[in-house]
């Protein structure tokens, strides 16, 4: 249900785009687990509002969240292999597991379920997808009903690693605007490796070759335009909020820069696929000799900078680089707000751990402007005080939860 909360307004009285009075919602009203880490069977029914899961370390409050995640595109939070999220019981797999979330969204009850099904006779295990009980096409199906947007410890050094992280902290964005990024990122890295293995059993100038350039120029440039129009977007909605009464967080400003990328500033989409062919078939040679792809958007990289100092992020401290992340998955969630038209579930991973008490009162102030079901992990309950009484919280303790 849309609920009540405070609108952020700017120094000319106006409200800020994207926080109006109302917000709706597309929240999860209920979570169950079968097999999944720690948890051999649990429901756990919660409200719209945050939910703050407390325990000590180990207990399976990153479960909760990782299991949630396993209905956006990908691997989840934890980015594990499948059958590695199945309970262990005695140390050996319990084999199968299953997630299901009943969804309130603006259209009503749905129910989202998926997991990992052992077959008969010793077969591969399958993951399965399914809405209301029928089977679904892949996890891209869940984004109609449901969008999940997460910041974990493991994405703290964003800003210090290479490119990879990076480009997937912008695909994960693309995601929830557009779903079928995903089976067009893995069509580009399959045609990829596909085309690496023909160079590297000297297959030379052949069709099949030819065959695997045009799907890396086709996708690929899909792909660059995607991440490079999300980026500028969100850019954007960033310069939006200079003026909010609120400093806690800095401004980031954002660009999307690669070869491909600046192809598609200067020119037409299919113009930019034929250069991005010619050039894979141009570098055969050279890109054999280095065992990988030279050019294309996987070579591409997000670059952020702090507004207020003018400074590469990488340049920033620490605490700057964590608050200005957080601001980055606030704007984003705020901008899917608006496109989607209902708030997205947010998931912060021992977020407010790292953050001093102002930030902390700004986060929860963040949050609940936005209207967004956040799932927040912690060890002390005094971190998510900020909330004054507007979240749920519950203990988690080896594989169980409750209410307190």
């Amino acid at each position: 249900m849309a609920r009540t909360t405070t609108s952020p307004v700017l120094d000319n009285g106006s409200v800020l785009p994207g926080y109006g009075a109302r917000a709706l919602t597309s929240h999860v009203s209920r979570l169950d687990l079968t097999g999944f880490r720690n948890y051999a069977a649990l429901r756990l029914d919660v409200a719209a509002s945050p939910v703050v899961l407390t325990g000590a370390n180990g207990a399976g409050k990153t479960n909760l969240l990782e299991a949630l995640s396993f209905f956006a595109p990908g691997r989840g939070i934890r980015k594990a292999p499948l059958p590695e999220v199945a309970r262990l019981s005695g140390g050996v797999s319990d084999g199968g597991w299953a997630v299901a979330a009943q969804i309130d969204g603006p259209d009503g009850l749905v129910s989202l379920g998926t997991g990992l099904e052992a077959r008969a006779e010793g077969g591969a295990a399958r993951r399965s997808v399914r809405i209301d009980g029928e089977p679904a096409r892949g996890q891209a199906a869940f984004a109609e009903y449901l969008c999940v947007v997460w910041l974990t410890p493991d994405m703290d050094r964003l800003f210090m690693e290479g490119g990879s992280a990076r480009r997937q902290f912008v695909d994960r964005m693309v995601y929830g605007f557009d779903a079928e990024h995903a089976r067009r990122l893995a069509t580009y890295e399959q045609a990829m490796r596909g085309r690496q293995r023909l160079l590297r059993d000297n297959v030379g100038d052949s069709a099949w070759l030819s065959a695997e350039e045009e799907t890396m120029a086709a996708t690929g440039v899909a792909l660059a335009a995607a991440r490079r129009e999300v980026v500028a977007r969100l850019d954007a909605a960033i310069a939006e909020e200079e003026d909010l009464r609120e400093a806690s967080f800095p401004r980031a400003s954002l660009t999307f820069k690669g070869e491909v990328e600046a192809w598609l500033d200067t020119g037409p989409a299919l113009e930019a696929e034929d250069r991005l062919r010619a050039t894979l078939a141009a570098g055969r040679a050279r890109d054999s000799e280095a065992g990988r792809a030279l050019h294309g958007p996987h070579r591409s990289d997000l670059v952020v900078h702090h507004r207020g100092k003018e400074m590469a992020a990488s340049l920033c401290s620490t605490g700057e680089q964590k608050a200005l992340l957080i601001a980055i998955v606030l704007a984003h969630a705020r901008l899917l707000g608006l496109a989607r038209g209902a708030a997205p579930v947010i998931l912060l991973d021992e977020v407010a751990a790292h953050l001093d008490e102002g930030r902390r009162f700004a986060l929860a102030e963040r949050i609940l402007a936005l209207g967004a079901q956040a799932w927040l992990t912690g060890t002390d309950t005094r971190l998510f005080e900020a909330f004054d009484g507007q979240a749920q919280t519950f203990e988690v303790s080896s594989g169980s939860v409750r209410q307190i």
